[in-house]
């Protein structure tokens, strides 16, 4: 991949400009650093999900039980969830072409160490790490949020969203396929020098920024919660998100659970292919970003809740067939990761100084609505199968729209705010 060109430092900031350096800064989003972004946010969150389809591999290599296997994947989320907390909200008190870079390195550590683990204790362990350091994506999105211009922020941070999202679907199936061909340590050297790489590329492309704002640890994690409880348009933007990643991981954890079984019985090499249909929908979804650019947020997400409702209804009839399996998960996916950027988007149109804070809020707020759907799945499925399951998707759906219905001229309408002037903050913040 070619690296993009390093942008030209602009000329020295007017007065007028001192009062926000990133003012002048924020046309330093080129297509080519937007491309590099959602590669390199991609391939972080792919971490996460290297040895989900590889559990029976490694047990067996590691003389561990299946259920002990199943608590690699469980140890790995815990670990994302406190590194998005405690880290994440860095993003505004530090320059993110050291810190960026940095968590990169510390990730290809964790890698490197799940590779040479020689006993299962120390997988957990190292594969717990790698959780935590693997938040680069989540730093890369609000950074675009700041480099690109206000006429094209969605647009652009729809991109690198879509990258991450396209990472997390592609990993299952790149992680079966390199482990079958040379093991499943491989897959966590390769990922290890595609760190290296991406750390050297993102060092040499990311501009130098002072950092946004400036308070004690302490204080810039409990302001994660203050902003959003100061903001209505946070809270009801975070419960759409919640609901909508609890739908999803809803469907993809069932969705194994029925293709697994009659009258399918696929392999689990086979079931992950299913995650290139999800792909698609990842991809067309990107074009979701360009509505908030114009305006049409808000709208946009009502038709993708709409399409969400439609997406479990022809569920409900694809239960003794492939092709509308993948119909549905095109549909699904067009439909969540569409309200996953409109919601990301217009998260960040709240604040300047607080999108790493705010993106903290979004993916802490999305993960717990991922296990709900998780948790949900299982039960769902023990009592109704998968007709319990697409009711059940159904219904969210609805309380969704809903909501959306209620706040869309209201609570879900974020207030013009000048990017030149800061969040009102409590005066323990200040």
């Amino acid at each position: 991949m070619a690296t993009p060109d390093r942008p030209t430092p602009p000329p020295p900031a007017t007065a007028s400009e001192h009062l926000n350096p990133f003012t002048a800064r924020r046309t330093f989003m080129t297509r080519g650093l937007t491309f590099l972004f959602a590669v390199a946010g991609g391939a972080a969150v792919g971490n996460l999900y290297w040895a989900q389809p590889l559990l029976d591999f490694i047990a067996t290599d590691l003389h561990a039980s299946p259920t002990a296997a199943g608590w690699l994947v469980t140890a790995t989320q815990i670990g994302y969830a406190a590194g998005v907390l405690l880290i994440v909200p860095l993003g505004d008190v530090r320059d993110r072409r050291r810190l960026i870079p940095s968590m990169l390195l510390c990730s290809a550590v964790a890698l490197l160490l799940c590779a040479l683990a020689p006993s299962f204790g120390i997988l957990l362990i190292a594969i717990t790490l790698l959780g935590v350091t693997t938040v680069s994506g989540q730093l890369l999105a609000p950074l675009a949020g700041d480099l690109a211009d206000d006429d094209n922020r969605g647009s652009v941070v729809g991109t690198v969203v879509s990258g991450i999202l396209t990472g997390i679907l592609v990993s299952r199936t790149v992680s079966g396929l390199i482990a079958g061909a040379a093991g499943w340590r491989t897959i966590y050297v390769v990922a290890a020098a595609a760190a290296v790489v991406f750390a050297a590329l993102l060092h040499r492309a990311i501009p130098s920024l002072p950092p946004k704002t400036g308070m004690p640890y302490p204080t810039l994690i409990a302001s994660v919660i203050s902003v959003v409880r100061r903001e209505r348009a946070v809270r009801w933007t975070l419960a759409l998100g919640t609901l909508a990643f609890a739908a999803f991981t809803m469907f993809w954890t069932s969705l194994t659970f029925l293709l697994s079984g009659p009258p399918f019985s696929y392999s689990v090499t086979e079931i992950g292919l299913f995650g290139l249909a999800g792909v698609a929908g990842a991809l067309a979804a990107q074009r979701a970003g360009r509505l908030h650019d114009r305006g049409l947020s808000l709208p946009a997400t009502g038709i993708a809740w709409a399409l969400a409702l439609a997406a479990f209804v022809l569920a409900g009839f694809a239960g003794h067939s492939v092709t509308l399996v993948v119909v549905v998960i095109v549909l699904l996916d067009i439909a969540v990761q569409g309200v996953n950027l409109l919601n990301q988007s217009r998260m960040f149109a709240v604040s300047h100084e607080a999108r790493s804070r705010l993106n903290t809020a979004f993916v802490t707020s999305n993960f717990l609505g991922g296990a709900i759907g998780s948790a949900a799945a299982s039960a769902l499925w023990t009592t109704g199968g998968w007709t319990a399951v697409t009711i059940a998707g159904m219904a969210v759906s609805c309380f969704a729209l809903v909501v959306w219905t209620l706040g869309r001229r209201g609570p879900l309408v974020v207030p013009p705010r000048s990017e030149s002037s800061p969040l009102e903050q409590p005066q323990s913040l200040r």
